[in-house]
């Protein structure tokens, strides 16, 4: 066990779910700032931090990531979305369900017998939440409102894209660079 990451990362799941991050940001960068924090940053402190945990639920790279986008955008399509934000229910669904693949993905990527392999399923996750934060950024409309019952705030769903991009983006790039870079140290001279 290493206690550091460990509470950091218990830590941030406390403030995710405790803090009152509505009374300083609109609801839908709020829940994006969620969804992102455990994904990737809570997960993979606590992969991190409990290392016997994540090599006994570690997956192949790629078939983790694989259920991560799954995941991810299916909770992103409106119908589950609405649900997610609709009520206590809902919202633990969502949260467990984002903080389980987002464990699976990083156990999986940082245990994999080839750290090649880890990096390619961290890049594809970077892939698909980049491909998401963009449409929510390039959307035409709020893509939420509706199904919601909530007053159209294309603003809010625009900065929670932009959260996405300015939290996984570089949080999966880095995890790829350092993977990559123990890869290229294992080779053989």
């Amino acid at each position: 066990m290493k206690p550091a990451a460990l509470l950091s990362g218990l830590g941030l799941l406390a403030l995710l779910w405790a803090a009152p991050l509505e009374s300083w940001l609109p609801a839908f960068p709020v829940h994006m700032l969620r969804h992102m924090g455990l994904v990737a940053v809570a997960a993979p402190l606590l992969v991190l931090g409990l290392p016997g945990i994540a090599r006994h639920i570690a997956l192949q790279p790629l078939p983790a990531a694989a259920l991560e986008f799954v995941v991810v955008w299916a909770w992103h399509l409106p119908a589950a979305h609405g649900l997610g934000r609709a009520g206590p229910t809902g919202f633990a669904l969502e949260q467990a369900s984002f903080l389980a693949v987002g464990a699976l993905v990083w156990a999986g990527c940082l245990h994999a017998g080839s750290a090649l392999a880890g990096a390619g399923g961290l890049l594809l996750t970077s892939m698909h939440m980049t491909l998401l934060g963009a449409l929510l950024i390039l959307a035409p409309r709020d893509l939420y409102a509706g199904i919601c019952g909530t007053a159209p705030d294309l603003t809010g769903q625009q900065a929670g894209g932009m959260l996405m991009l300015a939290i996984g983006t570089p949080v999966y790039l880095l995890g790829g660079l350092l993977l990559t870079g123990r890869a290229l140290a294992e080779e053989p001279a």
